[in-house]
């Protein structure tokens, strides 16, 4: 009996994971990808978008960036959210690639 609860909890607890929806305002490169529909040149778009125009208010406003139309917003919209955490985990190439993009913040306080 608790083999068979262990391996129903470990079954939701993945289950849960893969659920998980991908903040378009605050996800890398690497979860954006992870996103079924969203590849490098997609992932970059998304990211350059954002930091030309700003956040995005809603997952409709994928439609405004290159390359996203009504049915590319429709497929990814279960698996993305506007202001939310994101939620898809980052592999250690992302991690390092994020902290080479964040400054110090030990840094800017001293200047």
């Amino acid at each position: 009996m608790k083999k068979l609860l262990v391996m129903l909890f470990a079954c939701f607890a993945f289950a849960a994971s893969s659920w998980a929806a991908v903040d378009l305002n605050s996800a890398n490169q690497a979860q954006l990808e992870s996103v079924n529909g969203i590849g490098p040149v997609k992932a970059k778009a998304i990211i350059e978008y954002r930091t030309k125009k700003g956040p995005f208010k809603s997952v409709d406003d994928l439609e405004k960036v290159n390359g996203f139309g009504k049915k590319t917003v429709d497929k990814v919209r279960a698996e993305v959210t506007v202001g939310g955490a994101t939620l898809a985990p980052m592999d250690k190439k992302a991690k390092a690639e994020d902290k080479k993009a964040k400054p110090d913040d030990k840094k800017e306080k001293s200047k």
